[in-house]
């Protein structure tokens, strides 16, 4: 019967059944080439070669990782863009009630100011009076980190009213 004990401190602190009995002149604990003897197997012998596996098994979950990046980054788009289209409505939305002249260009131009390039292009932008307020809707497409990957075609709303001033 063959069994191996580790501790923390001194690694394998024994191997009985594979060692040879000490006898006359022989060292009690055997020294540190004793594994090396013929006849004898390793540990590692023992239990097949495992070396690199580590690395097999991290390349092998690497297009995994970078795929759930890659969504977890298109799901922070979405809600940044759910952000923006808010933000868009709501200063479209005062800059057309303050507005003398002019409420619609102002709406849409307060709305389009801040806007990055990635939004700005297809966004469309709907103002108009209502009961009493100013309304505004901003309507963003997300944009997509891969185009090539795959295509979202989802439009994002959003409305804001600003009371209306005399």
């Amino acid at each position: 019967m063959t069994t191996t004990t580790r501790t923390a401190r001194t690694g394998i602190r024994g191997l009985r059944g594979l060692r040879e009995r000490p006898g006359p002149g022989r060292l009690r604990r055997p020294g540190p080439g004793y594994l090396r003897r013929p006849g004898l197997r390793s540990p590692r012998g023992l239990r097949g070669d495992d070396r690199g596996q580590t690395s097999v098994e991290f390349l092998g979950m690497t297009p995994f990782i970078i795929l759930i990046m890659l969504v977890l980054w298109e799901c922070a788009l979405i809600g940044y863009t759910f952000s923006l289209a808010g933000n868009a409505a709501d200063v479209g939305a005062r800059k057309g009630s303050g507005a003398e002249y002019g409420a619609d260009a102002a709406c849409r131009a307060g709305a389009m100011k801040d806007l990055p390039d990635a939004w700005a292009g297809a966004a469309r932008v709907d103002c108009g009076r209502g009961s009493g307020l100013y309304e505004a809707t901003v309507t963003l497409k997300v944009p997509v980190l891969v185009p090539g990957l795959f295509d979202l075609d989802i439009d994002i709303d959003g409305e804001a009213g600003s009371a209306l001033e005399d």
